[in-house]
């Protein structure tokens, strides 16, 4: 397979740049796509249509992010035996990754579709937009296999040191969604219905064409009926690697989700506010999440290879570039932030709210080129536990609450709330070079 790469051998800078390239691009229209529905609603449709696509999108984020970390364990468990030289055992890792996760979108398709009303009231749903929430969550959750499997299809090719196949299966989603939106919401005057169903209906077609494309490629290992064989110590495996990074997800996503149940309390104004800004956020933490993807990859070879001294290289080489560019999305986000969130919004409002609580984010963007890279690098070296740790102290005891803390200041300043996640992030940093610190003292011993 021409796109697979080995990260073990020769210079380190170049390929992984043209390695987290195409993850940039990917994550960039990943973004686009999740962005496409709320610009379009917020272009042709009400605040409370905006209210209702921000906080549905983040529980569907939540969700599905729990899902697309634990299929890291398949990413990681496929990168070592690529580092290792022995790809050919990359058949049965995939099909009983296939096996596990299609199990885990039948549950989250019933609970999804069953609880859709019970979410949207936890979220503090405003009223105007109950109704708009729960509809998206329930379309959403009906198709919760179909966005399974159009993420696994990109866990599975990371893993290969393949970035080219997940930007194309990204590529044809964004591209039907905008049609499906354009039509949908702007045509049809569907509103937040119209936003969930072309979000459902962009990602099947795109997981069709992906898999005939892939059908039609040469992979390094077989991947017949015979690889289908439930087994126990693969999907163990999976599970070891992948659970950890699964359950920090989502428990920080649990956090997000709390700091958008302390806002959206604050009415719909503040609610379609901090959904914008999330939106905005989506792009300008593009570079770190990047190169966080690429270091799982990079770092998961070298270590099936026993060549830390290349993983710690690739650590400092993401660090220094993604620095580069967290300066100028900073300065982006804290001084432009009106603009940015104009793209998204059309309420005089509902900017000002959004650029109120980016700044904050714009000043986060200066700590997580640290903290995604060297959360890439963790999950690479399998101290998948440890991410787990870093991510649940800084979700539930600095995030939510100093965020609670700040809503209840009078008066109350989305700037203030959201100045809770970059105290969180300086604290995991810690955590991370303590780790690090430990960690290279332990392989100095061997």
């Amino acid at each position: 397979m021409k796109a697979q790469k080995n990260f073990t051998e020769g210079k380190i800078l170049g390929p992984l740049l043209r390695f987290a390239l195409p993850v940039l691009f990917a994550l960039f229209l990943q973004s686009l796509y999740g962005a496409v529905d709320l610009m379009i609603v917020g272009k042709f449709a009400e605040p409370a249509d905006v209210s209702g696509v921000s906080t549905g999108s983040q529980i569907m984020m939540t969700l599905t992010n729990l899902v697309s970390s634990l299929s890291m364990g398949m990413t990681v468990f496929l990168g070592q035996k690529i580092g290792e030289n022995k790809a050919a055992e990359g058949g049965k890792i995939v099909a009983n990754g296939i096996i596990l996760f299609f199990i885990i979108g039948i549950v989250l398709t019933i609970f999804i579709s069953a609880c859709s009303g019970l979410l949207a009231s936890i979220m503090n749903a405003p009223e105007e937009a109950y109704d708009m929430t729960v509809s998206y969550v329930r379309i959403c959750g009906t198709g919760a296999i179909i966005i399974i499997a159009y993420n696994l299809i990109g866990s599975i090719f990371r893993g290969l040191g393949d970035s080219i196949t997940p930007l194309v299966t990204v590529l044809i989603a964004c591209i039907f969604n905008i049609i499906g939106d354009l039509a949908l919401v702007a045509g049809f005057k569907m509103g937040t219905t119209g936003a969930a169903l072309a979000t459902v209906a962009a990602q099947f077609i795109s997981v069709i064409i992906s898999l005939v494309l892939i059908s039609k490629r040469t992979l390094p290992f077989k991947l017949d009926k015979s690889c289908f064989k439930f087994n126990r110590e693969i999907i163990k495996k999976i599970i070891f690697i992948g659970a950890p990074v699964a359950l920090q997800d989502l428990l920080v996503g649990i956090s997000f989700l709390v700091i958008l149940a302390i806002v959206n309390s604050l009415g719909v104004i503040a609610s379609a506010g901090v959904g914008v800004a999330e939106k905005v956020c989506g792009f300008i933490m593009l570079i770190p999440s990047a190169f966080a993807q690429s270091m799982s990859a990079f770092v998961s070879q070298n270590r099936g290879a026993c060549k830390y001294d290349r993983a710690f290289k690739g650590l400092k080489y993401a660090i220094g570039v993604s620095l580069i560019f967290a300066v100028l999305m900073f300065f982006s986000a804290f001084f432009h932030g009106d603009m940015l969130s104009g793209i998204f919004a059309n309420d005089a409002d509902v900017i000002a709210a959004s650029w109120d609580y980016l700044r904050a984010y714009a000043i986060d963007c200066l700590f997580t080129c640290f903290l995604f890279c060297f959360i890439g690098f963790f999950n690479g070296m399998e101290y998948t536990r440890f991410v787990m740790i870093q991510g649940i102290v800084g979700a539930f005891l600095v995030r939510i609450p100093v965020s609670y803390f700040m809503s209840k200041q009078d008066p109350v300043s989305l700037f203030h709330i959201g100045l809770a996640t970059p105290c969180s992030t300086i604290i995991q940093i810690t955590m991370c070079f303590i780790c690090l610190m430990v960690l290279k003292k332990g392989l100095n011993k061997k």
